[in-house]
């Protein structure tokens, strides 16, 4: 028994594509060649196909997203447990490769594998060029979330100069409910001597606890979280 028959019965769905509307029709090769092939590989591979997808007359430029037999199977594949898509070759998924690598790269978030059955590795070849255009599909997303966050501060530092408060981000400890009396309080636990010594920083933790003054999570504030109380300037009056 060959490796390939040790995969056992593999739910997977086929994807097909036509390019030209000229190709497509009972009477054409292209679609039959396809399906052909698949079956032949989910043969040979131990995968039982269980629905197949065809997008005739439909440009391997076009982002999968935006065709209709892809959409149709991506949401069959996001509910019914499915997690694997048979194609002829790469090229029949989308012969831009930027088209290849992001919607590869979108299948994979969701847990979808994706073969070529033609070249079973062909999608997790690290070649230099899919290499660099991941590391460009990346510098491109960290740059739309540093742009997202600049808008959103912008939009929070507008609304604190028009109302005079801050608006969103990270509470200060003054700003919680109780949160001054806790920091004035941890000031006052550093501050006073017990036994001839200062309180350490846990052993303020462990006193603000037995006050009541526990983290967001419900536990012992930690060294760093008592050492911005000790820190924060007093509220102007």
């Amino acid at each position: 028994m060959d490796a390939l028959s040790n995969r056992g019965n593999i739910k997977a769905v086929s994807y097909l594509r036509t390019s030209s509307a000229a190709n497509v029709g009972q009477d054409k090769d292209s679609e039959r060649r396809q399906r052909e092939t698949i079956d032949a590989y989910a043969g040979a591979a131990g995968y039982e196909i269980v629905d197949s997808y065809y997008d005739a007359a439909v440009s391997g430029a076009d982002a999968v997203t935006a065709r209709p037999g892809f959409s149709a199977m991506l949401e069959r594949l996001l509910s019914n447990g499915v997690r694997t898509i048979l194609v002829e070759t790469a090229s029949r998924f989308a012969r831009d490769l930027i088209v290849q690598e992001t919607g590869h790269e979108m299948l994979k978030a969701r847990g979808i594998d994706l073969i070529a059955v033609d070249s079973p590795d062909s999608f997790v070849a690290d070649t230099p060029t899919a290499r660099l255009i991941r590391q460009v599909l990346g510098a491109v997303s960290e740059f739309e979330k540093a742009m997202l966050v600049e808008k959103l501060r912008g939009a929070r530092e507008r609304k604190r100069r028009e109302t005079g408060k801050k608006v969103g981000g990270r509470k200060n400890y003054a700003e919680l409910d109780g949160g001054q009396d806790m920091v004035v309080l941890a000031k006052k636990l550093h501050r006073y001597p017990v036994n001839g010594r200062h309180r350490s920083l846990n052993e303020v933790a462990d006193a603000l606890a037995e006050a009541g003054y526990l983290s967001s999570a419900g536990t012992r504030f930690t060294r760093a979280a008592v050492t911005r109380m000790l820190e924060r300037k007093p509220e102007p009056k």
